[in-house]
């Protein structure tokens, strides 16, 4: 079987893994907002004997919490619907995500639906949510990072800060990744772990980053770069993660497409 045939067997993320994503998040936020309820009702009176105007206080800023959370779940329904949602609030709802995501992995597994499965719905929902603030920039303020898992393992050449060391020699992705930067015009880089990645947005300063990693890396590499906005691309592992992966380069071109302005 060929790398092609292997490429196009692998589904990217669809609508009904953005549902999924919404639905757990929702039902944890719930669960949490019970919780803090539970918390309140029992803490009351001894709050009570502390200050008569704690329970009051503590009330209203779990109200605040739980309140601001549910409005967080509810503006990404509507954006994932494609109706009218506020922008403005994406930063609460990546926060929202940091607190309750490792509790939303325990939940999803009492329905059988595994991390994977959930961070995968996370990054269909955070591309569409990228999609739908309709952000272009120029190919020299877009930076695309991929992992080193990209370069074929017995490759000798070192492409890491430098890719332009690959050889095009056509047994990895890295070298139509190249071709393409030259082409479009955007920064491309290699990195061998997040601490590199980071350091790469840092000292390239883009207006927008596209992502190329594994579910794990990419929900948390999104999470950290934000509020700068980031798309992510799900790399293929036919050998297994962090081995010889591959990416769908049809759908790097159509995401890039999307972000770089047309030169006139």
């Amino acid at each position: 079987m060929t790398d092609s045939t292997q490429k196009k067997k692998i589904a990217l993320p669809g609508r009904h893994k953005k549902r999924l994503f919404i639905a757990i998040l929702a039902l944890t936020t719930v669960l949490a907002s019970v919780l803090l309820y539970g918390v309140w009702y029992i803490a009351r009176l001894g709050l009570a004997e502390i200050a008569s105007p704690l329970p009051m206080v503590v009330g209203v800023l779990f109200a605040l919490f739980s309140g601001g959370a549910l409005l967080a779940v509810l503006n990404m329904v509507l954006a994932v619907k494609g109706w009218f949602y506020l922008p403005f609030l994406q930063r609460q709802t990546y926060e929202l995500i940091n607190i309750l995501f490792p509790v939303a992995v325990y939940v999803a597994k009492v329905f059988g639906i595994g991390k994977r499965q959930l961070e995968g719905s996370f990054i269909a929902t955070s591309n569409l949510l990228f999609n739908r603030l309709g952000i272009k920039v120029p190919a020299d303020r877009l930076l695309v990072v991929t992992p080193h898992c990209l370069q074929l393992a017995t490759c000798p050449h070192k492409i890491t800060r430098d890719p332009q060391n690959c050889k095009r020699c056509g047994g990895c992705d890295i070298g139509s990744l190249v071709t393409l930067s030259e082409k479009m015009g955007f920064h491309f880089f290699v990195a061998t772990g997040g601490t590199l990645a980071r350091q790469i947005v840092y000292n390239t300063r883009p207006k927008a980053v596209l992502a190329i990693a594994c579910e794990r890396d990419l929900m948390s590499g999104i999470q950290d770069v934000y509020p700068l906005p980031a798309v992510g691309v799900l790399n293929i592992r036919p050998n297994g993660p962090c081995y010889n992966t591959h990416v769908d380069m049809d759908e790097v071109r159509a995401q890039l497409e999307k972000i770089i302005i047309p030169k006139e």
